[in-house]
């Protein structure tokens, strides 16, 4: 029911998926209502301030970035963004010293190790939420998203791949840091070896290896050597991939996110929709009494600020 901050400053070192670059990044305790923040160090010298909202990101099918693509911009911060939405960490600051965060394994599993050794703590501001009111939807091509409402947060992620190792899949869950850590967090980026010199020639996935995705042969067989961590690690991963998407509404999300084909233009395109509809939702807080030994008190609607609920 308080905003939440790590404890003490955590370090990562690795390299960017598809920048193929070295990466340092560090998560320092912020202030209540800073949110998340970026401070890219830039090559003219000063540090370049990047809040991780959506209105501050450009939807793109590779990865999430937020910024200027023509400037100062980072981007795959969609692990970055699922562990810190999924351990309750409300206000950090992201120093970083490359355009990309490092893939590290490929999933969030070592962010939210992090974290966890560092703790998190409360903080004296009451933390708001975004309460879905009525459903949302938007569809791409194929994809379709939709938000709708539900008294928790909650994740309905449906994937249907025309490749014999994926097949469609889906995966259905209440939000928790107990179930992201069981269910989510070690699930791993995954593409195919016909993409490669596709992407190889635009510049991207210079980073990518076995050791931080699954790649998948012409033939739909998994390359790795040691096999998948889960049956259905797919759409786990773009489970994961859609939380960190969402934590970019800037307060957490009271509703349902369902996807069908979805991905990261997808989820960005729906939480911009969802946003630009003020009738769709309302922001809540959670008031710190409670009335019996059980249950709390019943969510309290407050005013939203005349910048929307983007920024805590």
């Amino acid at each position: 029911m308080f905003q939440q901050t790590i404890a003490s400053r955590i370090d990562f070192y690795g390299v960017g998926v598809h920048s193929g670059l070295p990466v340092r990044l560090a998560l320092l305790p912020a202030e209540t209502d800073t949110g998340i923040v970026f401070h890219l160090a830039g090559a003219d010298g000063l540090v370049h301030e990047i809040p991780a909202i959506s209105s501050n990101s450009a939807p793109t099918d590779l990865s999430t970035v937020v910024g200027d693509l023509k400037g100062s911009h980072v981007s795959t911060i969609e692990h970055l963004m699922a562990a810190l939405y999924a351990m309750g960490v409300d206000n950090v600051v992201v120093r970083i010293d490359a355009k990309e965060t490092p893939i590290l394994d490929g999933c969030a599993a070592e962010y939210v190790r992090g974290i966890a050794e560092a703790g998190v703590v409360s903080q004296v501001a009451k933390r708001r939420y975004l309460r879905i009111l009525k459903p949302v939807c938007v569809e791409l091509k194929e994809a379709r998203a939709e938000y709708r409402p539900y008294a928790g947060t909650r994740f309905e992620i449906e994937i249907d791949f025309d490749n014999a190792a994926i097949g469609r899949q889906s995966y259905r869950a209440d939000l928790t840091a107990a179930r992201f850590t069981k269910d989510l967090v070690r699930a791993r980026t995954f593409g195919f070896m016909a993409d490669v010199e596709r992407l190889w020639a635009a510049g991207y996935a210079l980073g990518s290896s076995l050791e931080n995705s699954v790649v998948l042969s012409d033939d739909g067989r998994v390359v790795n050597p040691e096999g998948l961590r889960f049956e259905d690690e797919f759409v786990r991963h773009k489970a994961l991939d859609a939380v960190g998407d969402q934590a970019l509404a800037g307060v957490r999300i009271l509703g349902c996110y369902r996807s069908y084909r979805g991905g990261h233009r997808l989820n960005a395109l729906a939480l911009k929709a969802l946003l630009a509809d003020r009738k769709a939702y309302e922001i809540v807080e959670m008031p710190s009494r409670r009335v019996d030994p059980v249950r709390h008190a019943p969510l309290v609607a407050v005013a939203a600020p005349a910048y929307g609920p983007q920024v805590l």
